[in-house]
């Protein structure tokens, strides 16, 4: 039987024990983003790591609604990067952030696709009132912000009322990627960022207009429990290689 090199065996416990004392006590950040920030953040989250040695990153990803109904009942988390200023607003306004501490770090752009074959030959949102469009995704204006400029846009037409009946509501905006993505509705409104991930399954038909931008604002959450590594955070997406690794996702800078 080989035996053990009992120096190796002592080498390798110490660097076990070492290992583990040092993952227990890394310094945990939580950091609350729109479901639209999915890909980018989760590139950003192993490069401000590797910035920041012995910080373990938690991201929760949610439409911004229900991420702020979740601050809102006391979950807890150190950063909120929301998909419209209207949730950050209402953080601003109940106390839960700063208002000199939210700014805008990255804008985006609303469009309506279809899947790929695009069976109900849609072209522009005109086209939804017809007969051979039957289901429309989109994300609940009360919660999802995609959900919320997709009704403002097709208020400005007149159309959000009569196309109601047809609307499949999503969670948050990558629940309607996910039902273009497997053809499970005719069109849907997501963000350019998102139509772009379904790659070949998703086709862009038009970029809707808007009264406003999409815009995306980022803040340290007044109780954050590490409020000094959540600015620094902060601080790293609005930083040069955290816009490339937003723009590398399509995201535009603010």
């Amino acid at each position: 039987m080989k035996r053990r090199n009992p120096v190796a065996t002592t080498l390798l416990t110490l660097a076990l024990v070492f290992g583990l004392s040092a993952a227990a006590h890394a310094q945990e950040l939580i950091v609350s983003a729109a479901a639209s920030l999915t890909d980018a953040f989760s590139d950003i989250e192993p490069a401000f790591e590797a910035a920041h040695p012995g910080v373990d990153v938690v991201m929760n990803f949610a439409s911004s609604g229900a991420l702020y109904r979740q601050i809102e009942q006391g979950a807890p988390a150190d950063v909120y990067a929301s998909a419209n200023p209207k949730w950050m607003n209402k953080a601003v306004d109940k106390g839960y952030v700063a208002q000199a501490d939210a700014v805008v770090f990255a804008r985006n752009a609303l469009v309506l696709a279809t899947p790929a074959d695009n069976p109900a030959g849609v072209k522009t949102l005109a086209d939804l009132t017809g007969a051979k469009v039957g289901s429309i995704g989109i994300g609940t204006p009360e919660t999802v912000p995609a959900g919320q400029y997709a009704k403002e846009a097709l208020e400005l037409k007149s159309l959000y009322e009569p196309l109601k009946p047809k609307m499949i509501f999503g969670e948050s905006v990558r629940q309607v990627l996910d039902y273009l993505g497997r053809g499970e509705i005719d069109c849907g409104f997501v963000y350019r960022t998102d139509a772009v991930k379904g790659g070949d399954k998703v086709l862009i038909v038009e970029e809707v207009p808007l009264k406003k931008p999409v815009t995306y604002p980022i803040s340290v959450l007044k109780e954050a429990a590490a409020p000094e590594l959540a600015a620094a955070f902060v601080q790293f997406v609005r930083s040069e290689e955290g816009m490339k690794l937003l723009e590398g996702r399509g995201f535009k800078r603010p």
